[in-house]
């Protein structure tokens, strides 16, 4: 049986390997902290978490569309998610509740062993069916109904009652029945735990009827090896059997564990929404459009970790940026423009992986890659001085880059003066425009950014942190043309005062 709650057609992939910048992204989006409101404690979860968000590059919206509707499910039933949840890990741990002794190496220790833990598992199986002829009228996405319906399918009444049939029979109650013949060198081969036959007949008949001819050896109570042999034959006849039974409780584990790492991405969506719910902050289901598309729009996007480190609702942006590719974002420091560059992230990584996102509207397209160039302290080995090693960083991004590939640069280029550092950025932002990779770009290099403001590559928007007459920061990003300065004085005075 397979869960499909992630994927429509495919089964969610743990193993898979993040992309080579995934270290970049948590850094400079403070993924840690998304992880951490969508886990708490749970390791698990939070490796389910950061590999959905990192890995998610390659979905579609048929994909995305899928988990949206299956976290709305979510959202709708939340007692009965995390119920199905917990009886996924109920099942995962009764194998410690199984006697696992040295003895499990032989085939009639590993018989029993099973057979007790399909009994154990089969009462859970009863529950899960219960749910789904109960509950599954409160579901409505695709996702639910094929699991559901898969559950009512698989797990019949059917089901029980043979699985109920094969327990009475390998309880052996009349012992080992075992059948064999002669080989090469008369060893015996083809060992085979039978059935007892059935008695013919009414109980009269049976008692004067006369046995049937057979030969028998007794063991004497005090012969070890003979009951070490016998133990073998056994052991050979319960081979089969025990093979069979095994893999037949590795089936219905395999089935809970990856209900279980499926469950576990939307366990973490449910935490989130708790967590984003005390803070009182909106969250919204984004239209997604197919990766190439230049689409960019949305009202009230916030960074979702910075609400989440200070506990409180932050500061939303609004954007109409439809068919636009490029991005050039000045104003004031502390204007909140790296934070409106991290919320494009976040709300990016958000909308890939199926997730709502932390805006009232959002309208962008998917994309294959989205990678991150943030100014970084000095090399500590001395290898490297700090502009020799943007470019080198740079330099790597832009071999991994497409036409479908998003690129949120930082502050890029400013280890230089203001001359070079321009004429860099310049060149390298009109080669991006040219090759059509969707480009955010902070910046407080004016020669760069006015360069660009009077001969803007198609599909430019320039936006400016808002700032007040009095120097007050509204950390507001709103249209407007390059400013010639950062009003640094303005953090000065905070700082040391008004001049004398």
């Amino acid at each position: 049986m397979k869960a499909h709650l992630m994927y429509p057609q495919a089964d969610f992939d743990l193993d898979r390997q993040p992309p080579l910048h995934a270290d970049d992204l948590v850094q400079d989006l403070a993924l840690d902290s998304l992880f951490d409101a969508m886990a708490g404690d749970d390791k698990f979860l939070r490796q389910v978490a950061s590999c959905a968000l990192l890995t998610a590059f390659d979905s579609t919206q048929e994909v995305v569309g899928h988990r949206q509707a299956v976290l709305r499910d979510c959202l709708a039933n939340q007692a009965l998610v995390r119920d199905l949840y917990q009886l996924a890990l109920d099942v995962l741990g009764l194998e410690k509740n199984v006697y696992l002794s040295f003895m499990t190496k032989y085939p009639s220790s590993i018989m029993h062993r099973s057979l007790k833990l399909l009994h154990l598992q089969i009462d859970l199986l009863r529950r899960l069916r219960r749910m789904a002829d109960e509950q599954a009228g409160r579901f409505a996405s695709d996702g639910f109904g094929k699991l559901f319906g898969l559950i009512r399918e698989e797990i019949s009444d059917q089901y029980f009652a043979e699985l109920n049939a094969h327990f009475e029979q390998l309880k052996l109650r009349k012992g080992f029945l075992v059948s064999a013949r002669l080989g090469p060198l008369n060893r015996g081969i083809d060992y085979c735990l039978r059935r007892y036959p059935k008695p013919r007949g009414n109980w009269l008949q049976r008692l004067v009827q006369k046995k049937p001819e057979s030969y028998v050896y007794e063991i004497a109570e005090r012969d070890e090896t003979g009951a070490t042999a016998l133990a073998e034959l056994q052991d050979r006849g319960a081979n089969e059997v025990a093979n069979a039974l095994a893999q037949a409780a590795e089936h219905i584990t395999s089935f809970f564990e990856m209900l279980r790492t499926e469950l576990a991405f939307y366990i973490g969506c449910l935490n989130l929404r708790e967590r984003l719910s005390e803070l009182r902050c909106e969250i919204g289901f984004p239209e997604v459009g197919p990766a190439g598309q230049y689409q960019q729009a949305f009202e009230g996007l916030y960074d979702i970790c910075l609400a989440l480190n200070m506990r409180r609702q932050v500061v939303g942006n609004d954007l109409a940026g439809e068919g636009r590719r490029l991005f050039v974002i000045t104003g004031a420091n502390q204007g909140g423009k790296s934070t409106f560059l991290r919320s494009i992230g976040l709300a990016q990584l958000m909308l890939q992986c199926g997730l709502f996102v932390p805006a009232r509207r959002l309208r962008a397209n998917l994309c294959d890659g989205l990678y991150t160039h943030y100014k970084r302290e000095e090399d500590a080995s001395m290898r490297r001085g700090k502009l020799d090693e943007e470019l080198a960083r740079m330099s790597e991004i832009v071999d991994h880059l497409s036409p479908r590939s998003i690129l949120l640069c930082n502050e890029s280029f400013a280890a230089t003066n203001e001359r070079e550092g321009s004429e860099i950025a310049r060149q390298v932002v009109r080669a991006l425009a040219e090759a059509g990779v969707k480009t955010f770009f902070v910046t407080h290099l004016h020669d760069f950014a006015e360069s660009l403001y009077r001969e803007p590559p198609e599909g430019s928007l320039f936006l400016r942190a808002e700032r007040r007459d009095d120097g007050g920061r509204t950390f507001r990003i709103v249209e407007g043309e390059p400013l010639a300065t950062a009003f640094g004085t303005d953090l000065y005075t905070q700082v040391f005062g008004e001049p004398a």
